[in-house]
């Protein structure tokens, strides 16, 4: 059961998302170790959703989704403008520090910008009904599956945040501000994804 749920999670993380790209570009300013304090972030906040969706949060959440996407909207677009100005040495929210290298918290980033689309919570709760009603899982049955599902969170991400600090020893300082400009974008980007999207998906 932990490999078909590695195998499930993998699956996901083809899905390339903000967290992966903030990630790499931790652990390309601060390092490897930077990197994997957002890697730990962000599998803490995956298991926490993956066991309230389990507990049942998924259908408490599913009546304020409209609340809880502007919420997550509104995170995710003031950390991307936020790094896309300070790319530019523009202090806009001098608090969302993102870079590892201005002082800011890689595993705080990580937690937040994670905790930011909490109707991921709902999306697993999807997955195990689809898993219990396709294959008649039991409890723990279900346990082991979401066990490999936050462990392809940690494995990917762990080999995102090596890339990231391989790649620091060769990319000029321009490529660096092209590569923090990216990472809001695209925060900015999912941010609005997860306004106007229908269904919830992980951000991993």
């Amino acid at each position: 059961m932990i490999f078909k749920g590695l195998r499930f999670g993998m699956l996901l993380q083809l899905a390339v998302g903000p967290l992966c790209f903030l990630t790499l570009r931790t652990a390309a300013d601060g390092g490897f170790w930077a990197g994997m304090r957002v890697t730990l972030a962000v599998t803490l906040v995956d298991a926490l959703f993956i066991a309230l969706s389990g507990a049942g949060a998924a259908a408490v959440l599913g009546r304020a989704k409209a609340a809880v996407r502007w919420g997550g909207c509104l995170v995710l677009c003031l950390f991307g403008v936020n790094i896309i100005l300070g790319a530019f040495n523009i202090a806009f929210l001098p608090a969302l520090q993102l870079s590892a290298t201005q002082g800011g918290s890689p595993f705080w980033q990580g937690f937040v910008l994670t905790a930011a689309n909490p109707l991921t919570i709902v999306f697993w709760g999807g997955v195990f009904t689809a898993q219990v009603v396709a294959h008649g899982y039991t409890k723990r049955q279900l346990v082991f599956f979401a066990a490999g599902c936050v462990s392809s969170t940690f494995l990917s991400l762990t080999l995102v945040a090596f890339l990231g600090s391989v790649l620091s020893g060769f990319l000029p300082e321009i490529a660096m501000q092209i590569l923090n400009i990216l990472v809001g974008v695209v925060l900015i980007g999912y941010g609005l994804k997860l306004l106007l999207q229908k269904e919830p998906v992980p951000q991993a």
